[in-house]
């Protein structure tokens, strides 16, 4: 189940304005002891994922879905690495969201979608999601007002059919500053192991940054919903985002009662 006393939490149906969600947050004593939370997280994680996966067969097998939205250098990906750093790959997926293909422009946006999220025994990630047909679909103007209108019910419908069918849908908000992206921007030119990520595109989007933040705001006021709630996660400091994602979603997992199911063999039962 979403953690639901988190300080981060952007409450459904309250008031949101992102304007009041801090890119830092001082609630670790260092870095380092933010590092070490994330480390103790990512342990517990990895034990009840493996308790997850051993679920898959029974009847009502937990699903869980992790959606990352952020805007570029928000740390989509290193905050998919510190929640998994210990967990075997039995039961991970990340699915990446990139601009749709001509097939999935033939169909409705959501098609592509919903093909990825998990089956019985999974954890999904979606490193960017449906959201992004409410956020550079609407600041690129790439469909019309009334379009967008329209997708904040049904993504909200979209979303309560999958916790309804039995998946936990975990979404975060990565919140980062105007000047801390520049600064992750330059890094990565200046680093050529970094030089890589680098596109000039994501400089068309950083001078869209009031239009984007806009969008953000909105979409999480229309749909942070009792059944998905949106946490907004202060991702200027990395080892305070991983810090916090990571608790969110132990507590979360730990909410869920997993369990390994007994089939019922014991010692003796069989010659081997």
């Amino acid at each position: 189940m979403p953690h639901p006393d988190s300080p981060f939490l952007a409450v459904p149906g309250q008031p949101f304005d992102l304007s009041d969600r801090a890119t830092v947050a001082d609630v670790f004593e260092s870095r380092s002891e933010a590092k070490a939370v994330a480390q103790e997280c990512g342990e517990a994680i990895s034990e009840l994922a493996h308790k997850l996966y051993a679920m898959a067969g029974t009847k009502k097998g937990p699903k869980v879905l992790i959606l990352l939205q952020g805007m570029d250098t928000s740390g989509k990906d290193g905050t998919t690495k510190a929640l998994f750093r210990h967990t075997p790959p039995l039961n991970v997926r990340v699915k990446p969201f990139k601009a749709p293909t001509k097939p999935e422009l033939a169909r409705d946006y959501l098609w592509r979608v919903h093909e990825a999220v998990p089956a019985k025994g999974e954890i999904v990630v979606f490193n960017r999601s449906h959201y992004e047909d409410v956020l550079v679909v609407k600041v690129r103007e790439f469909a019309d007002a009334e379009t967008i209108e329209q997708r904040y019910a049904q993504i909200n419908d979209f979303e309560r059919l999958l916790v309804e069918s039995g998946t936990v849908i975990l979404k975060f908000m990565l919140h980062i500053s105007h000047d801390m992206q520049g600064e992750r921007l330059r890094s990565r030119l200046e680093n050529p192991g970094k030089r890589w990520k680098f596109n000039p595109g994501d400089l068309d989007d950083r001078a869209l940054w009031p239009a984007f933040m806009d969008a953000y705001e909105t979409m999480v006021r229309r749909t942070s919903t009792p059944d998905a709630p949106w946490y907004v996660i202060p991702s200027d400091d990395k080892k305070t985002r991983n810090a916090l994602i990571t608790q969110i979603v132990r507590k979360s997992l730990e909410s869920m009662d997993l369990h390994y199911p007994d089939p019922g063999h014991r010692p003796g039962d069989y010659e081997i």
